[in-house]
């Protein structure tokens, strides 16, 4: 069934004028086209990003932040109470009104099983420091993605006018500054995802994931159906903006 959907999904009419297939996207005489199998080189990249993070938030961004003046919060920790970590654990972390039964089991007043409750959850909340780390390293990622990026297009015809964009369509010859910048932004994209689990969970963690997901698929689609003039300039437009998403923030943190 999935190979019929495939089939269907990736006819030649679906995708090519007339008179044109699959076929005329095989290289030859020098003429190199994106391929699905050239996706694979993205995992090893997302690799080596997880690996140059770990080495940029402890060399750079610790230090950075340190002369910043951020720094950890010290909180203090709820005393281990079997019955109230499985409480909290299972239940709730934010009980509104503590029950008789909490209070009878651990021999502590209402007011102490709140304040146990409070100190509990104030030693899952990341610290700052966390986070300053982790929006360090997506700032200079994006930053520097913008300016590769920016460095990639500045003269080529179809940043200047969208018309180029499509001349010669879908028969378009894959630049290797092209190819890198794609490789590139799909690893750090599937780094983002591989670390996802144990970055600061926001608010939105779904929707996280899905973002990430979807990023992922549509630079992997616009790789095979060779949209690749189109899909450098997007990514240029998202980094020209996400490197200054992640300092928003801190600025506002650091101002109130």
């Amino acid at each position: 069934m999935l190979s019929e959907l495939s089939e269907w999904f990736w006819q030649e009419r679906r995708w090519f004028p007339e008179g044109l297939g699959w076929a005329d996207l095989e290289d030859r005489d020098g003429r190199v086209y994106a391929k699905a199998r050239d996706l694979w080189v993205a995992l090893p990249i997302a690799l080596i990003f997880l690996i140059i993070r770990q080495i940029f938030e402890r060399m750079v961004a610790t230090p950075l932040a340190s002369l910043l003046g951020v720094k950890d919060t010290v909180r203090l920790k709820a005393p281990h109470n079997t019955t109230l970590e499985s409480y909290y654990c299972k239940i709730n972390k934010n009980p509104t009104q503590p029950s008789t039964n909490l209070c009878q089991k651990t021999g502590y007043s209402e007011r102490q099983v709140q304040r146990w409750f409070r100190r509990r959850r104030n030693q899952d909340r990341p610290s700052l420091l966390k986070k300053f780390r982790e929006a360090s390293w997506r700032f200079t990622f994006y930053l520097l993605a913008f300016i590769a990026g920016l460095a990639a297009l500045i003269d080529k015809p179809w940043l200047y006018d969208l018309k180029e964009m499509w001349q010669g369509f879908p028969v378009l010859t894959l630049l290797p500054s092209q190819y890198w910048y794609y490789m590139i932004e799909l690893g750090f994209y599937g780094s983002l995802l591989f670390s996802v689990a144990s970055d600061v969970k926001r608010k939105d963690f779904k929707e996280q994931i899905v973002h990430h997901v979807a990023t992922i698929l549509l630079i992997s689609f616009s790789w095979c159906v060779n949209y690749i003039r189109c899909g450098t300039l997007i990514m240029l437009v998202h980094d020209s903006s996400d490197y200054l998403l992640e300092v928003k923030p801190h600025l506002i943190l650091y101002t109130d």
